[in-house]
């Protein structure tokens, strides 16, 4: 509750349990229904009311807790933490850390939760990658698992959690 000003809670996480899996169980910020015409949102999860996951578990599980949608926030602060990392350890082990500091958020209706329900966020349908870009880190793998190549990412930020937290 100190870091960069205090007050930071966290709201949710997306962790991805098997990037050769698209749109499988556990990619609950997309679609766990496969990369389907007739399920073009997924899971919705971005811009409705479901709650899943325990705090604890926020790197070895997606987590979505209700201030997610309830808290006024001002700013989002995102940390990239390896896969399966202890609670206690999330701060020293985090890859990436990085956060607003404009209150950006009073301009876009106070959380992602507002924010989504008027862009963008996961879908369960993206047919000009059909079916590769599918799932909650599917473009993090569009040239290679973790070949940091184009437009593929690191296999070690491919393999992180993104917590998110407002303050």
């Amino acid at each position: 509750m100190t870091t960069n000003g205090g007050g930071w809670t966290l709201v949710a996480s997306v962790h991805e349990n098997n990037m050769n899996g698209k749109c499988t169980p556990g990619d609950r910020w997309s679609s766990q229904q496969g990369n389907n015409l007739n399920n073009p949102i997924g899971e919705g999860n971005w811009a409705n009311y479901a709650t899943f996951g325990l705090p604890v578990g926020a790197t070895s599980d997606d987590y979505k807790n209700p201030g997610y949608y309830d808290i006024t926030a001002k700013d989002l602060s995102l940390w990239h933490v390896p896969n399966d990392t202890p609670l206690s350890q999330w701060r020293n082990s985090s890859l990436l850390r990085y956060r607003t500091d404009n209150s950006f958020f009073n301009q876009e209706g106070g959380n992602l939760f507002q924010l989504y329900k008027h862009c963008i966020g996961g879908g369960g349908f993206i047919p000009e990658g059909s079916p590769r870009q599918c799932g909650d880190f599917a473009a993090l793998d569009w040239d290679g698992y973790g070949t940091h190549i184009g437009w593929s990412s690191t296999k070690e930020i491919t393999e992180a959690a993104v917590l998110l937290f407002y303050r």
